[in-house]
């Protein structure tokens, strides 16, 4: 735990020592689409948050059900912030882009998986189910409820921040941009975001199709550089550009 709060005691150091980048607008031109990037990653993830809460907290009886809901909230602002500096700082190690990369890609296809389905909890449904005095299916107690909370957002937290640290690149100024985008769309508006996502599928299979576009260059990225530590190829070029230069192909 104190490694995860050195991290993020460090990442926030960066953090401040870049803040006046916001003022450049070659900040802005040059960071642009990554910051678009990690918008739509934000907003694609945001509405699983408020299902998950809403369906775990429908389990505890009505008058504890506010009290689930924020310190679930809460839990999940502080794994975000721990995980995130802990994710930059791991990603600079050669061969973990390259493993994140991989990771990226199975939450990818869990996220197609769940859009293509139908099948899945609706928010219209966890609404109705905190609406009503009784619980949906057996009652849990309110550490229950909040525990299963905590070890769904682990899982959540770790896809949010590593889609956003892959997309951050070497910028600690875009990754916090878009751990503060992320967290304030989670505590006022994942219930909006997931009726949003409902209406509009579009933005789920754009927000898919990005995160699945960060994982393949994590991977492309961070190939050649463990093929420069291993074996000593393409470590002034990409894998691509090696392969054509070995190969007599370009210039």
């Amino acid at each position: 735990m104190e490694l995860l709060a050195a991290d993020a005691g460090g990442m926030l150091s960066t953090f401040f020592s870049e803040i006046g980048n916001l003022l450049s607008p070659g900040w802005w031109t040059a960071n642009w689409v990554a910051l678009f990037n990690i918008l739509m990653i934000d907003l694609t993830l945001a509405g699983d948050n408020a299902i998950v809460v809403g369906l775990a907290a429908s389990k505890v009886e009505k008058s504890q059900r506010a009290k689930v809901i924020f310190w679930g909230i809460a839990g999940a602002v502080v794994l975000r912030i721990l995980f995130s500096g802990v994710a930059q700082q791991m990603l600079q190690i050669i061969g973990l882009t390259l493993a994140g990369g991989l990771l990226l890609l199975f939450v990818s296809w869990k996220m197609y998986q769940q859009i293509t389905d139908g099948h899945g909890h609706s928010i219209e449904d966890v609404e109705a189910s905190l609406a009503a005095n009784g619980t949906t299916g057996r009652e849990v107690s309110f550490w229950a409820a909040l525990w299963t909370i905590i070890l769904a957002d682990v899982s959540m937290s770790l896809d949010n921040v590593l889609a956003v640290a892959g997309a951050a690149g070497d910028s600690t100024l875009v990754l916090v941009i878009g751990l503060a985008v992320a967290i304030i769309l989670m505590a006022v508006a994942s219930t909006y975001i997931a009726k949003l996502l409902a209406r509009y599928p579009w933005i789920a299979w754009l927000g898919l199709v990005i995160i699945v576009y960060v994982a393949l260059d994590m991977i492309y990225r961070d190939s050649h550089q463990v093929a420069c530590a291993a074996w000593g190829v393409g470590c002034s070029d990409t894998i691509w550009d090696g392969i054509k230069h070995r190969l007599g192909i370009g210039g």
